[in-house]
């Protein structure tokens, strides 16, 4: 794995523009980054990240299974108890699911190790399946990458088959997320061209003009009913709105579905560590309220990995985006954390802290797709924190012949 400096395509910027690509830049500063990009060898996508990551994966269903299973796990990971059912319910019935992200620190000398898992709505989904694609032909044309050189990218074409086994064709969909947000709609846009190009009908309705009928079904904003839903807006929040209470009975197949509530908790990460100990892509990980109280099921397992958390860990809210409310302690002192402080009211849960490599002064992470139950591509982001936040970049990669 190597960070090499490489020229900017010529037009890049009228070719975003032409495709809609308008987050390009963001708060002022530069989202797409094609000054440099990422170099792995087949052997580090194949061994250090496409396996691992479909591996883990399989671990994340099981620890669904587990989870709710326990309603001591379900209150430690704060599902609202008037929809448990509602979760447990998506999981029993098989409801689909369609995609998510796997955060990795990643350097190709060790393994890879888990640092969160966007399961229900993670962005930067377009940029990964078709920007920096366009990026590695483009380059490849003009010389500037060598013959032969390829992408751990097969994202778009898993999500149209994804799409075309779980509906028949004709199937009509729906696709929402907030109002006036160009991340979210390109996030949105790269789900409904998967389902058009896998022959569904593929309707876009912004999240503020979804309406409920008389009778108890979602309506979109020329009043058709709405029988799947695509929502790029969290579970997390879902459960705790009012609508919350309107699902059970609407008839509405949702994608992400409920029960991946539990994967896009940041409580899965104990679970796992739980489940798996010592797993060479897990870090220790332990919910806080446990740690505190010095008892409990995990108490013992807390002991083995004392010495690797006093010497550093990361603490983080259970529910948080963007870094926000994260800190970072290394013997014992706070080396540092966000300020972005959204989200500090939930709880917390503790985690070995393994430092991201760095390459002229920024730290990537690595986006491990997961489209259906597989690995299919990977997306980097760099920032100069420690912290992967709302001003980091996106980088694109290449395999090297």
């Amino acid at each position: 794995m190597e960070k090499t400096s490489l020229p900017e395509r010529p037009d890049w910027r009228a070719h975003a523009k032409d495709v809609g690509f308008t987050f390009a830049d963001m708060h002022g500063e530069p989202y797409w980054d094609e000054t440099s990009a990422y170099s792995f060898s087949l052997d580090e996508i194949e061994n250090g990240l496409e396996d691992p990551a479909t591996a883990l994966h399989a671990m994340c269903r099981e620890a669904v299974a587990e989870i709710i299973g326990s309603e001591s796990l379900l209150d430690s990971l704060a599902i609202p108890e008037a929809h448990r059912d509602l979760v447990a319910e998506s999981w029993k019935r098989g409801d689909p699911e369609i995609y998510g992200r796997f955060d990795f620190a990643y350097d190709g000398q060790g393994p890879a190790k888990l640092l969160e898992y966007n399961a229900d709505t993670p962005t930067s989904l377009y940029e990964s399946a078709a920007f920096q694609w366009q990026w590695l032909e483009d380059q490849l044309k003009l010389g500037v990458l060598p013959e032969g050189a390829d992408q751990f990218n097969g994202i778009h074409e898993a999500l149209v088959a994804r799409f075309g086994e779980v509906f028949e064709e004709g199937s009509d969909l729906h696709f929402t997320a907030v109002a006036g947000s160009p991340e979210d709609y390109g996030t949105v846009e790269a789900m409904g061209w998967a389902a058009r190009e896998a022959g569904l009908g593929a309707h876009y309705c912004d999240l503020d003009k979804i309406a409920l009928s008389d009778d108890g079904h979602f309506l979109d904003d020329e009043d058709r009913r709405i029988g799947v839903l695509f929502k790029l807006y969290p579970w997390e929040d879902l459960l705790r709105d009012e609508y919350a209470n309107h699902i059970a009975g609407s008839g509405c197949l949702f994608l992400e579905p409920a029960w991946k509530s539990l994967l896009s908790n940041k409580g899965l990460l104990p679970v796992l560590w739980q489940m798996f100990e010592d797993h060479p892509n897990l870090l220790p990980a332990f919910f806080e309220a446990d740690v505190a109280s010095g008892s409990g099921p995990t108490s013992a397992a807390y002991a083995r990995a004392e010495a690797q958390l006093q010497a550093g860990h990361v603490r983080k809210p259970i529910l948080s985006r963007e870094g926000a409310s994260v800190s970072i302690f290394k013997s014992g002192e706070v080396i540092e954390q966000s300020k972005n402080t959204d989200y500090s009211q939930h709880p917390r849960i503790i985690q070995a802290y393994t430092p991201l490599p760095q390459f002229d002064g920024f730290r990537p992470v690595v986006g491990a797709w997961i489209i259906g139950e597989a690995c299919v591509g990977i997306g980097m982001r760099e920032d100069r924190s420690r912290i992967t936040q709302d001003l980091s970049r996106f980088k694109p990669h290449y395999i090297v012949p």
